[in-house]
Parts: C-alpha cells; sequence; structure tokens
C-alpha cells in the first residue's frame, strides 16, 4: 500500500503541505480534488520523490520513500506517473516512445520490449498506431500514449496529475475511458482530477483538498452527494454549476 503519515511541504516559506494523513491499499482507486493551489498535484510529486518532504512519512509497500537509503529510481519502477503534458518522444514512432523504457531502464529486448509496448498501447486503444509519430496524433490519444508509457514498465501504482485538463473537451472521454479500463482491471491509482462526475463514479474515496489540508475524505457519497464541510460545499457548488 501507499502510507501518507503527516507530511509537511513547504516551498520557502509558503507551506503547501500542512500534515497529509493518507492510506491507499493495493486495488484502491482514490480520486484527490480541491482547487488550485491546495496541495493536490505537490503530494504526488511527493509520493515519487520528485519533490522532497519536509516532515512526515511515506512508505510504499514499507519502502519509506524519502529514506537516505532508498533507490528512488528503482521505487519509481513501481510508480507510474502520467501529467498534464505527455511529453513524448517526436522523432520516436508510438510503439518506439512505449517500449523505450523497459529497453533502457529493465534491460529488456527489443523483441520483449516491442511486445509489452503491443500489449499495452492496444490496452489503451492506440492498436492501429503503432507505425504513427505522436506529432500525427490528437492530443486525448497522445495522453493514451503517455499513459501505456508507463504501464509498459510493469508498475504496481499509478499517479495521474490533471491528466484531462490540457484536452478539449470532447478528447476528455476517451481519456477517462482509459482509467475506467484500468479500474475494472484493479489498478491501484491516485488520481488528481477537477473531473468530479468522473471521480464519483470509479473512486473508492475522495479526499478533498484546501489550502495545504485534507478539508473532507469518505466515500463518493459521503464527500459529493453529502458533503460536511461548508469549504467542501462551495467548492461544489462552484465546480458543479
Amino acid at each position: 500500500m501507499i502510507n501518507i503519515q503527516n507530511v509537511h511541504k513547504s516551498f520557502g516559506d509558503l507551506e503547501v503541505l500542512k500534515g497529509i494523513n493518507l492510506e491507499v491499499k493495493k486495488g484502491e482507486v482514490l480520486s484527490i480534488i480541491g482547487g488550485s493551489g491546495s496541495g493536490k498535484s505537490t503530494l504526488l510529486y511527493c509520493i515519487n520523490a520528485i519533490e522532497k518532504i519536509n516532515a512526515g512519512k511515506i512508505t510504499v509497500d514499507d519502502i519509506d520513500v524519502h529514506d537516505k537509503a532508498t533507490n528512488q529510481d528503482k521505487l519509481r519502477q513501481k510508480l507510474g506517473m502520467v501529467f498534464q503534458q505527455w511529453n513524448s518522444f517526436p522523432h520516436l514512432t508510438v510503439l518506439e516512445n512505449v517500449a523505450l523504457a523497459p529497453r533502457i531502464v529493465k534491460k529488456m529486448s527489443k523483441d520483449e520490449a516491442i511486445e509489452i509496448g503491443e500489449k499495452e498501447l492496444t490496452h489503451v486503444g492506440l492498436g492501429d498506431k503503432f507505425d504513427v509519430y505522436p506529432t500525427k496524433m490528437s492530443g486525448g490519444q497522445q495522453q493514451r500514449l503517455a499513459i501505456a508509457r508507463a504501464l509498459a514498465m510493469r508498475p504496481d501504482y499509478m499517479l495521474f496529475d490533471e491528466i484531462t485538463s490540457a484536452l478539449d473537451p470532447e478528447l476528455v472521454g476517451e481519456v477517462l475511458d482509459t482509467l475506467r479500463v484500468l479500474r475494472e482491471d484493479g489498478m491501484t491509482m491516485i488520481c488528481v482530477t477537477h473531473e468530479i462526475a468522473f471521480a464519483r463514479e470509479v473512486s473508492d474515496n475522495i479526499a478533498f483538498f484546501h489550502e495545504g489540508i485534507i478539508e473532507e475524505m469518505g466515500s463518493p457519497d459521503q464527500v459529493i452527494s453529502n458533503p460536511q464541510k461548508e469549504t467542501t460545499q462551495k467548492f461544489l457548488s462552484k465546480v458543479l454549476s
């Protein structure tokens, strides 16, 4: 599981995370919602050791992420992460993009990496795009390519950071459909998202972040359908309207 205990994170004098406590068990989906600057994305970066924490503890399968003795590069192989921007390699085909990391990081043979790449691209609905270059694809297709690249590393967990925020509205659905497939496959996921209806549909739990704290957390019915805190109610009334 991913376990987060009293995590604090500051950028200079700005405290972004003010004592976060969370637990995500294998097979669960946690969605994190909240306004801009509430600390949602920062928490993902701390889980993946992209950002260091100032206090607290984060463990992934009982491995202390921020311990000096931890091999963070190896740990990141457990944690697939997909960002707002897809950052594919434009000079490589779609299949070459997906097969690259398994060959370099996991030292797979070319044939094995290609086999995994084909499987994961088919998994996300890009089975007909193997030889296409990313620049010839829509934003939604490029984001699904980014998901396939992360899946090709065989992670135990997937972290998604507002992956639909840069997409035109008509392309959002195809990316969310891919996450639905992962949900059905039993993938453990933490999704920072502003897609409230999607979060309600796929999540086991939803955490509402407000000014660096978890203001409210519970099942989708609890947090979205029956929020108890005034800040949660105001946020949802604004985004749902």
